[in-house]
């Protein structure tokens, strides 16, 4: 930092380089752009600088450890003294792209952390699973808002891990009845068909956040199913087609009830 008995020195290059933590590649870099300039040289031309260049350095490295780029931080420089308001909707627009940047870092964590809680509960996964885990992942993203899928796993973690894994048991079960009346030739408007769709609904239901919210992201889900069935099925223990024929057998008994 610059001290009482600094006041009339002068720095090479290499000096402010070393005093300063800055490389001397950046200095000629800023001297290039104009952001930084040696207010002075030597009468062979060696650059050297002032106490005002290193106060103006000092700027340049605050403003860009706020994540401000090279010309931001000219711009700051050039007019901030005059023009305090353009510093202001600088800032604003930065930490905007901060929360921008945060939002998708924590995005990026909870895939992560998800991936890895698929991983450790998997004996064996093979690179083909893993995949298709990361494409629906990526599908489920294009369906749900970033609020929606939050409003999902709050719902998940008020119910607790025992309860989803009942649900999951539940499904399970109605999943294989549902193929068992495909298999038997029942029509999509009989009784037997109307209460699996019930129970379906019901279970689902019970996933989802009250209200409106709930409606919206549980409209997002049937969507979601009746979209991207096939690629779905394909990471269930089920053939995909048959999967697939359920998806559109359930939705001809809930029309049909």
């Amino acid at each position: 930092m610059i001290g009482a008995n600094d006041a009339g020195r002068r720095w090479s290059i290499g000096e402010l380089a070393r005093a300063t933590g800055t490389t001397v590649r950046a200095l000629y870099h800023y001297d290039e752009i104009g952001l930084l300039t040696a207010s002075e040289r030597t009468p062979s031309g060696h650059r050297r600088y002032t106490e005002c260049d290193l106060r103006r350095l000092y700027r340049v490295r605050a403003l860009r450890a706020l994540g401000l780029s090279l010309e931001e931080v000219a711009a700051v420089l050039a007019g901030a003294a005059d023009d305090p308001e353009s510093l202001r909707h600088l800032l604003a627009a930065q930490l905007r792209r901060l929360n921008e940047d945060a939002e998708r870092i924590e995005a990026l964590r909870g895939r992560v952390g998800e991936m890895l809680g698929r991983l450790d509960g998997s004996s064996a996964p093979d690179p083909g699973w893993f995949m298709t885990t990361l494409e629906m992942m990526s599908v489920y993203e294009s369906y749900f808002t970033r609020q929606q899928r939050e409003q999902l796993a709050e719902r998940r973690d008020a119910l607790g891990a025992e309860a989803v894994e009942a649900a999951k048991r539940e499904w399970t079960g109605l999943v294989e009845e549902g193929l068992r009346l495909i298999e038997s030739g029942v029509p999509a408007d009989d009784p037997r068909a109307g209460d699996l769709v019930r129970r379906w609904d019901a279970l689902a239901g019970g996933l989802h956040p009250a209200g409106p919210a709930g409606a919206e992201t549980k409209a997002a889900a049937r969507r979601l199913w009746q979209d991207n069935g096939a690629e779905i099925g394909r990471s269930l223990p089920w053939p995909a087609e048959r999967m697939t024929g359920l998806v559109s057998y359930l939705e001809q008994a809930r029309q049909a009830g």
